[in-house]
């Protein structure tokens, strides 16, 4: 649809959440809302937005007949690459049976059987069913294979589909190594780390009772930034850890989960760079305590909120379900839940371009049947995402 001698105006907006400052009504205002607006796209990036009485000439006009307008969602923390499912576990779940990180095995299982292909259609079957759901930006991690050849290939798989790659070794203790971790440890920041960094972005770890201590945490994220990968931590999800801590100590761009904190890791997070990332997915599917949202973002933390999209604690790929989740049981705003689903997951990539509609930045926009991005929570379950807009092309939705 787009090209970069081509412009198009998105106009007769109802609603603009641009995450902009420079549209702030208020120094607490961080959506940028902008009513009866317009969005000038120039290729595949934002050239103006504005109230759409003022709006620039374009080449062509696109009518949103009133509907509200989001940036696209940015999903910083999935788990894509993998096989079969975990049906029957999530039954004896939710007949009883509490979750633990055990389960892992039984998709590494199925990950190692299939082929290459059977794992690319699994990793574009959600990618589409995301985008969808107004999903345009994602990370997606290894950890499922285990063995050098397996995450290697999971992530050359991944790097075909996103940027946002994570070399997930460390996800468990393989189950070839149960009975010594510290050899397998030596094989995730050795052999392992050698093959695996020349397709990812970054590293990450599962710190956690039955998974990683702090010290082979530290140790796995070192190594892995002695060689280009910047760190990002699976922390305090099932208990208290020092995961949070070693996330603020070596700069890691997020700590995930951060459901059981101490008075010390919400400061940890409020002075550092490190974005805390809540995905009430896997506390929804595990029937988890719910991560206090309310309590970092008042201790002045960077939140974001992911799906944690994964076979085993959190199978959903739906940002506005989360958003809901977020909204209703852990203390957020609907205005709090939006920005961090969309420029708080930015912030947890440490990307500028996306998860904002700003100039200058990619023309991924959402919009809602719906007056207003309220509506995500205030309407749960209900499909309100009617066309996509990623990187200036609509992508779905009806012809207006």
């Amino acid at each position: 649809m787009s090209s970069s001698n081509t412009t198009t105006l998105v106009t007769n907006i109802g609603s603009l959440v641009t995450n902009d400052p420079a549209h702030a009504a208020s120094p607490t205002d961080n959506l940028g809302l902008i009513h009866d607006a317009a969005v000038l796209i120039d290729g595949d990036r934002i050239a103006w937005t504005g109230r759409a009485a003022d709006a620039p000439p374009a080449d062509t006009a696109y009518d949103a007949r009133g509907r509200a307008a989001i940036p696209g969602f940015v999903d910083s923390h999935s788990h894509l690459v993998f096989a079969g499912d975990r049906t029957q576990e999530f039954n004896a779940r939710m007949s009883g049976r509490a979750y633990s990180a055990g389960g892992i095995r039984t998709t590494v299982a199925a990950t190692r059987a299939a082929t290459d292909e059977e794992l690319e259609a699994n990793v574009t079957h959600y990618l589409r069913e995301a985008l969808r759901q107004g999903t345009t930006t994602f990370e997606t991690k290894s950890g499922y294979g285990l063995t050098t050849h397996d995450e290697a290939r999971a992530l050359r798989i991944a790097s075909r589909h996103t940027d946002e790659v994570t070399y997930l070794g460390a996800h468990i203790v393989s189950p070839d190594y149960a009975d010594d971790p510290a050899a397998y440890v030596a094989l995730v920041t050795g052999e392992m780390l050698d093959a695996c960094a020349p397709h990812a972005r970054w590293i990450d770890v599962f710190c956690e009772k039955g998974a990683f201590d702090g010290d082979q945490a530290r140790a796995i994220l070192t190594a892995g930034k002695a060689k280009g990968l910047h760190p990002r931590i699976h922390a305090n999800q099932l208990s208290h850890g020092p995961g949070v801590q070693l996330a603020a100590e070596l700069d890691a761009a997020s700590a995930d989960h951060c459901t059981h904190l101490t008075d010390a890791d919400v400061d940890a997070l409020a002075n550092s760079r490190t974005v805390a990332t809540l995905l009430p997915g896997a506390e929804f599917s595990t029937r988890a305590d719910w991560p206090d949202a309310r309590r970092l973002l008042d201790a002045g933390a960077t939140v974001a909120l992911s799906t944690d999209c994964n076979p085993g604690s959190s199978f959903t790929s739906s940002m506005p379900f989360c958003i809901a989740l977020a909204v209703r049981d852990m203390g957020m705003t609907p205005d709090e839940a939006l920005w961090s689903a969309t420029a708080g997951g930015a912030a947890a990539l440490r990307r500028t371009d996306v998860g904002r509609l700003t100039p200058g930045a990619r023309a991924d926009l959402v919009l809602l049947d719906a007056p207003s991005h309220v509506h995500l929570a205030y309407r749960p379950g209900v499909p309100l995402v009617s066309e996509v807009w990623r990187g200036g092309v609509r992508t779905t939705g009806h012809a207006g």
